[in-house]
């Protein structure tokens, strides 16, 4: 019997387990009392572009950041933090609010996706280190909406963020207030009237 050939993959395509290793998944916490986003392994690679782009928009030199942003999210798509980073510069360089909502929208997304994947574990705490991005990706994203007034989906957004942590820790639910009143404070008109019982 000749010896069979053995299969040959097709070029350009990769095997599941490494496209799984470039995913942001799930873990329980080493205290297993919650759960931890385990970013994929070009993130952790990254850390030290990730510090040079912070630099260098400390340095104020915005144009480059993003271009570095860019770039270390053409080989890491999943990269949290970068999609955060780019949403900021959007608000606060740019000035463009629809812009902010796309980045910080992506980060949010890949976090809800990997959650999903995962059947939406409980809790997932914001005091996590490795889960910060996702949280500051949905803060970010509620924010957006808010200035774009589609407080439906803020809402949502923030609905989603507190039952994952419902300790708030982010203050989204009066943050949410404020941009709704436009920093107004919330009357309560029953107090100003008497009842009819009076």
């Amino acid at each position: 019997m000749p010896d069979k050939e053995p299969k040959r993959r097709k070029p350009g395509l990769r095997p599941k387990r490494a496209a799984r290793a470039q995913r942001l998944a799930l873990q329980r916490s080493t205290d297993g009392t919650s759960w931890v986003f385990v970013h994929p392994r070009c993130v952790r690679e990254r850390a030290d572009d990730l510090e040079e782009v912070r630099q260098i928009i400390e340095a104020g030199e915005h144009d480059i950041a993003l271009d570095e942003l860019r770039w270390l999210l053409e080989d890491c798509q999943e990269f949290l933090e970068a999609h955060n980073l780019l949403g900021e510069l959007a608000v606060t360089f740019q000035n463009n609010v629809a812009l902010a909502r796309g980045h910080f929208g992506a980060g949010y997304q890949l976090g809800l996706q990997a959650l999903r994947r995962a059947g939406m574990p409980t809790p997932l705490v914001n005091r996590l280190p490795a889960n910060r991005p996702f949280f500051d990706a949905g803060r970010g994203l509620a924010i957006s909406l808010a200035k774009l007034e589609k407080f439906d989906l803020a809402e949502e957004v923030v609905g989603t963020l507190l039952q994952l942590d419902p300790a708030d820790p982010l203050q989204l639910r009066s943050m949410l207030d404020d941009l709704r009143t436009g920093g107004q404070p919330i009357v309560d008109l029953q107090m100003d009237f008497p009842s009819q019982n009076d």
